[in-house]
């Protein structure tokens, strides 16, 4: 898939819903301020970025695609910061960044406990990462045998694995929470959506976020 047609499907009636509900969910999450400024780890064509961009964070998009970065480059304008990157070694000084952001991303990097590793270490306030939830009704969709589409060969997590990826790391208060029960855009799916607790871990995304230690 090239970045042109992934950013499209946030164009799209359920892009443009699942898009907002994730980043609804991490915005909570952060609890940031005008101002902060904010890491992407894993950005792709910097939606989330933009996104985070327009609530008036300062964004650094970091991907290690250079077709995709560029991409976020000539999307997101003059305003942001785009850096070539491996997760697993973030190109930062320790607590370089109010808050980190990763969502669904760190989910294709070959050793996910480093990437977590080094969000953590760049981040001066919080850490919100999103993973795909092996629990969810998308992964029945989408993520068994290998994947399908955009999600092909992405792991997909437990929320027991998920808190394990970030034990022993200089974090406190980890929460997790989850999003996009129903991932249809409909109108039932809007209204569970609504009405079921982030506590509840059935979501397609399971967002860990946790405060700097």
């Amino acid at each position: 898939m090239n970045p042109a047609d992934y950013d499209a499907w946030y164009d799209t009636p359920r892009g443009r819903w699942i898009g907002e509900v994730e980043y609804r969910l991490a915005a909570r999450g952060l609890a940031g301020r005008p101002g902060d400024s904010l890491l992407d780890v894993g950005c792709g064509t910097g939606w989330f970025t933009r996104r985070a961009a327009a609530d008036g964070f300062l964004t650094t998009d970091l991907d290690p695609d250079p077709v995709w970065l560029a991409f976020a480059r000539r999307r997101d304008g003059a305003d942001g910061r785009w850096v070539r990157g491996d997760a697993r070694a973030l190109p930062f000084e320790d607590a370089a960044f109010d808050h980190v952001l990763s969502i669904a991303a760190l989910c294709f990097v070959d050793d996910e406990r480093r990437a977590v590793a080094e969000c953590v270490r760049v981040a001066k306030r919080r850490v919100a990462v999103g993973w795909l939830n092996r629990a969810s009704l998308l992964y029945r969709q989408k993520g068994a045998h290998g994947g399908s589409g955009a999600y092909r060969g992405a792991r997909w997590h437990t929320a027991r694995e998920i808190r394990t990826l970030f034990a022993g790391l200089p974090v406190r208060r980890l929460t997790l929470r989850s999003a996009a029960f129903l991932p249809s855009a409909s109108a039932f799916a809007r209204g569970v959506e609504y009405v079921a607790p982030a506590c509840l871990p059935l979501g397609a995304i399971v967002l860990a976020v946790a405060d700097k230690a």
